[in-house]
């Protein structure tokens, strides 16, 4: 079938159109940006990846260049068509997930970055928000956007921007400049200008965005310094985006699907219903759980934020983001040098049996959820000299499962339920030790996915409700493929002594001279 787009940005069939079969998926991730070719089975027929480069000019800062965030997804969309022999007029529609606080400004006219994309780790800010919360602005924020005042957030990466970027804060004064997290760089860039937007979870990451009335936020705005016109139009996740322009894909599909990344895996996890939760191990760490149609108010470190915004409803989330998982093997393999691949590190762990009292406390920019510490700094503890390779192995990969165990402690204790079971997906959910490890801390089964790309996944999803490809929920629900169950073996009594350990190592991370 194919579909047009009525002026509410839901679709009207109004015909067949032989041999469109497929959904293209784009992620835009933080190491790497794929193109995804996603079946009527939900199955992954197709993908290509490429890395992208990121810097740290400073302690504490993260950047990256958007031109080669652009470019390089151009080129695995290209890729994906060619080794799968899929092209164009064989994809229905294109779906969208990207790494979310990573801010992007560029000139109206030109069409060029006037700085580098700030990442989402980035802690540039921090003396901003301290400035903020000094203000008393603090309260304001979280009530509209359920946000807590961070540097994470891109509000006050646009602000330094404006300030430091000489003539920018003119420029934006005058209309010239554009605003946009990565979907809308991406989305402006494919339609050659066409369409300016964003989706309401990637504007509820920017604390601009007020969550209640679903609209850019005047108060918001001001506090931030950010001038309206900045702002792209901001749509549900599921619906018309426009085309892409003929330059880049020569039958033009529509875009029709777009979330920020960890709401994407969110809804390829189908945690449609109150309470379902999931959690990510990819660069860092993401836990969502769905709260339906109220917006929780954290009272322990953990965010409120849109969690779907598909079919004309929100169903909101709490959501726990640990800055530092995967990143922290890519550090043991390109900094230390200890391992080769992050294949290795479940048998290594495992050759060791317990981590002998080592911690890892991998707060290289802070310490995100349920901390919230920007000046916390990353550490091992409990060193001796019979530690080796394999004991600051297995304290990394314990160090995600810990880190998650406090997020999910924390986000019961704001919901009033207890979790039965922990959907997880992303490169390191396929290691067989975190994930067990993960289980026994937290007493409840850790189940797989089946398909490793469920961010990809979840932006198929949405685009491919859009234009009627698949019909409706239920569908996907149906369709949805679980992997391995792993069911908590450690005793009561060992969780205790590791947690206590943990929790030692956090509270010295935490108050590390500067």
């Amino acid at each position: 079938m194919a579909f047009l787009f009525n002026d509410l940005g839901l679709v009207d069939r109004v015909g067949t159109l032989p041999g469109a079969s497929y959904i293209m998926a784009l992620d835009s991730g933080t190491t790497s940006v794929r193109a995804i070719i996603v079946d009527e089975y939900d199955c992954i027929v197709a993908q290509a990846s490429k890395p992208i480069k990121t810097t740290y000019p400073h302690p504490g800062w993260v950047e990256q260049d958007p031109t080669e965030i652009l470019a390089s997804q151009i080129a695995v969309m290209a890729e994906v068509q060619f080794k799968s022999g899929i092209h164009s007029d064989r994809i229905a529609a294109i779906g969208i997930s990207n790494q979310r606080e990573t801010c992007v400004v560029w000139d109206r006219d030109s069409g060029q970055p006037i700085y580098n994309a700030i990442g989402w780790q980035c802690r540039r800010t921090a003396p901003i928000v301290d400035e903020l919360i000094a203000a008393g602005c603090e309260d304001v924020v979280r009530e509209k956007t359920g946000l807590k005042l961070d540097p994470y957030f891109s509000g006050t990466k646009i602000k330094w921007i404006l300030d430091n970027v000489s003539g920018a804060r003119e420029a934006a004064e005058a209309g010239e400049l554009m605003f946009g997290t990565i979907d809308t760089w991406l989305i402006y860039n494919l339609t050659n200008g066409l369409v300016y937007a964003t989706d309401m979870t990637n504007a509820s990451r920017t604390m601009l965005y007020n969550i209640h009335t679903l609209e850019w936020d005047d108060e918001l705005l001001k506090i931030m310094g950010v001038p309206r016109s900045m702002l792209p139009e901001v749509r549900w996740s599921s619906g018309d985006f426009g085309h892409v322009s003929s330059e880049v894909m020569t039958h033009m599909p529509p875009i029709a699907g777009v979330a920020g990344d960890q709401q994407a895996s969110f809804f390829g996890h189908c945690c449609f219903d109150r309470g379902d939760t999931k959690n990510t191990y990819g660069t860092g760490c993401f836990m969502l759980m769905n709260t339906g149609d109220e917006v929780v108010d954290s009272s322990n470190g953990l965010i409120s934020t849109i969690g779907i915004a598909e079919g004309g409803t929100v169903s909101y989330a709490l959501e726990g983001s640990i800055f530092h998982a995967g990143s922290i093997i890519q550090w043991l393999r390109d900094k230390l040098g200890i391992i080769s691949s992050a294949r290795e590190t479940a048998d290594i762990a495992r050759s060791v049996s317990s981590n002998d009292g080592c911690y890892f406390v991998p707060a290289f920019s802070g310490l995100g959820a349920p901390w919230w510490d920007p000046m916390a700094r990353g550490l091992i503890t409990g060193l001796t000299g019979a530690s080796d390779r394999s004991t600051l192995v297995r304290a990394a990969c314990e160090s995600m499962a810990y880190q998650s165990y406090d997020v999910l402690r924390a986000m019961q204790a704001d919901a009033g339920m207890k979790l039965s079971e922990l959907s997880v997906d992303g490169a390191a959910s396929r290691n067989e030790f975190i994930m067990q490890f993960q289980a026994d801390l937290l007493g409840i089964p850790v189940v797989q996915t089946e398909a490793v790309e469920t961010t990809a996944l979840g932006a198929a999803y949405l685009a491919g409700l859009a234009v009627g490809y698949w019909e409706d929920r239920e569908e996907l629900v149906a369709d949805h493929a679980l992997g391995r169950r792993f069911e908590p073996q450690g005793s009561d009594e060992e969780v205790a002594h590791c947690l206590s350990g943990w929790h030692d190592a956090v509270a010295r991370s935490r108050t590390v001279i500067q």
